[in-house]
């Protein structure tokens, strides 16, 4: 009867090892549970799905990716919280979600600040950025987390049910943005009231008044059919969406270090590739959004660009001074 409790109670410390943040099978292999809150479709979904087929290839069976999407093990949050403690693997969310460790890290979601798509995956790269490898580095050195790759979700973009093309139309109006502190100075700059609300209730906030706008990219906008609830899309173009992988960093250390370089070469490969899918993808899905009736606003219609990036950056500055020396460092990045 000892020897059988024994042997339960190995059994379920064994199972329990590899559900809670992977382990290695049957076979050996290491096994990463990944988790984000794309949902079908979406860029996010494409990334970890290709990332997960690519390392599981190249690495020949070695390490093998588990992906969990559309916040199958919650919300950002706790999708962070679980890497952290290494309950989960590997996560996928904003640079902002990750300040609560390195604060300066929120500094890639600052609103306008890169030239365009491709500047923001070269200053974000976590390999050959002097500013991203400074701030990655603190991240690791602290034992928690690292970023190890990076996917372009496109440039994030205003809606409402009414035409905007100043800051002064937003007065008095609840903007939805991404529950961070980045968000809530951005959405002030644009002369709105903040309200932070989870993406997977955004379209239920929408529908019954509880916000009156709110921001993402483009293929977000279209895959989440925000379009039902929303008829005006301003194409402020003020953030370039970035979502970034962090991974545990014990679990990093226990990959072999090939390993390692192999994920490294590919993560910077898909990086640059999810430039191209989302520029692509954002050209058919404007055509989509207008043949369903959607009214697009650019800047031959009067949306003053100019105007929201010096109303946005003066609030930016005001809320984190600490970063207008980090700011220009980000933007002489050629």
């Amino acid at each position: 009867m000892k020897r059988c409790l024994v042997l339960l109670a190995i059994f379920v410390f064994t199972v329990s090892a590899v559900w809670a943040g992977g382990g290695k099978d049957s076979g050996g292999a290491i096994k990463l549970r990944y988790a984000h809150l794309g949902i079908e479709g979406e860029i996010l979904t494409i990334f970890a799905d290709d990332l997960a087929k690519r390392v599981q290839e190249q690495t020949k069976g070695r390490i093998v990716i588990d992906v969990y999407g559309n916040s199958a093990l919650g919300n950002s949050e706790e999708t962070v919280n679980g890497v952290k403690n290494g309950t989960i693997d590997i996560g996928m969310h904003d640079f902002a979600s990750l300040a609560v460790f390195t604060p300066d890290m929120a500094v890639f979601n600052c609103p306008f600040i890169f030239k365009d798509a491709a500047h923001s995956i070269r200053v974000t790269d976590p390999y050959t950025s002097a500013v991203m490898k400074e701030l990655n580095a603190d991240l690791a050195n602290k034992g928690v987390m690292r970023i190890f790759a990076n996917c372009y979700r496109g440039a994030r973009q205003l809606t409402a049910n009414f035409p905007v093309r100043t800051p002064a139309d937003l007065a008095g109006k609840k903007i939805r943005g991404v529950p961070l502190p980045i968000w809530m100075s951005m959405i002030k700059g644009m002369g709105a009231t903040p309200t932070a609300i989870a993406y997977t209730e955004l379209a239920t906030a929408l529908a019954t008044g509880v916000a009156d706008g709110q921001e993402n990219p483009i293929n977000n906008i279209y895959t989440g059919k925000l379009y039902e609830v929303q008829k005006f899309i301003m194409m402020t173009n003020h953030m370039q969406a970035i979502q970034t992988c962090f991974i545990n960093e014990k679990k990093w250390q226990s990959i072999p270090e090939n390993d390692r370089r192999i994920i490294e070469k590919i993560s910077q490969q898909m990086a640059n590739e999810s430039v191209e899918w989302t520029l692509t993808a954002e050209k058919d899905y404007v055509d989509k959004l207008k043949a369903l009736g959607t009214t697009i606003i650019e800047g031959k219609d009067g949306l003053r660009i100019d105007v929201f990036t010096d109303a946005v950056l003066k609030q930016v500055f005001i809320d984190f001074p600490q970063w207008e020396q980090l700011i220009n460092r980000i933007k002489t990045i050629p």
